[in-house]
């Protein structure tokens, strides 16, 4: 394995902890052996090490082949770029928690690094809270994000969402504690509070969400680059940073975030939003020009998507048997 080039957004002082390493061909071929027990007992382990976890959110499997070959030690399954990717929907609460099971399912077979997911509500009531965090473990996941909107919920950035009451989230994150049978499956709390009963309220309940045994909490929608640097003072809790392009939240760099007091840092919709454009892209050249070769340059080769997904390995079972 060797060390990959610090990102520019880094600092010097952080610059260990920044460090993205590549996979190996060896790392490769040992997805298959890779345990359920093995990705929360990672997550936990980047969890508790200085430094923070910078993380991208993955539309679908192969995004998420191609951001772990990059470097990144822990995956996002937002709801967002899954229902877009799944349905061709917005985020509006179309995913049953059956779907975003299925979705991490797959995910978490074909990747060794730790996959986060979204479970938005927790899909319903008490119980309902309990069966998704036990379909999201059973399926992969290695922690979940639990939010306190109202159902039906809409993304963190839209306008009109409406949050429950404090002590009715804190019971969600009780039951969703209950339910994990893993203990280093990480539950992250996330409050939409700032949009209707402001920042104040918000951080209040990022506190209360972390007292109720969240391991991380996450104020959604910061307005300025003063609540982003007002939260960290104010909450004693670890933070997730989310860094929506075009969201409400101004984008700060990673080095600036840490320095501020984020542990968990996640660009969510991005290699959505990168796959739209160049699919745009794309068809446009074919459209204008009959042919798409001028744009080689800017594509992985061919034979760079077969080693990704492994035909070698495939193809040689037969040999081997």
């Amino acid at each position: 394995m060797h060390e990959k080039a610090l990102p520019v957004c880094a600092t010097p002082e952080i610059a260990s902890s920044l460090s993205l390493l590549a996979m190996t061909d060896s790392h490769h071929k040992d997805k298959t052996m890779f345990s359920q027990n093995a990705g929360p007992r990672r997550l936990r382990e980047l969890f508790e090490r200085p430094g923070p976890i910078l993380s991208l959110g993955v539309h679908d499997v192969f995004s998420a082949l191609v951001a772990e070959r990059a470097g990144l030690e822990m995956l996002f399954i937002g709801g967002f770029g899954t229902t877009a990717s799944l349905l061709g929907l917005p985020d509006l609460d179309f995913l049953t928690v059956g779907e975003m099971a299925d979705a991490v399912r797959r995910t978490a077979r074909r990747v060794t690094v730790p996959v986060v997911a979204d479970g938005d509500t927790g899909h319903g009531d008490l119980h309902h809270v309990a069966r998704t965090v036990s379909e999201f473990e059973g399926a992969g996941a290695s922690g979940i994000i639990l939010e306190d909107q109202v159902a039906p919920k809409r993304c963190g950035h839209f306008e009109g969402k409406a949050v429950i009451s404090a002590e009715e989230m804190e019971r969600k994150l009780k039951a969703a504690l209950r339910a994990r049978q893993n203990p280093d499956f990480l539950l992250i709390a996330r409050t939409d509070a700032r949009e209707t009963l402001g920042l104040a309220e918000a951080i209040a309940r990022a506190n209360r969400y972390g007292d109720a045994g969240a391991d991380c909490v996450f104020v959604e929608a910061p307005l300025s680059p003063e609540e982003l640097e007002r939260i960290p003072q104010e909450v004693r809790y670890p933070l997730l940073a989310n860094m929506l392009t075009g969201g409400k939240t101004p984008i700060l760099p990673a080095g600036e975030l840490v320095r501020l007091g984020y542990k968990i840092i996640v660009c969510p919709i991005e290699s959505l939003l990168m796959t739209a454009a160049t699919v745009r892209r794309l068809a446009e050249t074919l459209l204008q020009k009959g042919c798409v070769d001028s744009l080689t340059g800017e594509m992985i080769s061919f034979a760079e998507v077969k080693e990704l997904l492994g035909v070698e390995a495939f193809l040689k079972l037969r040999e081997e048997g």
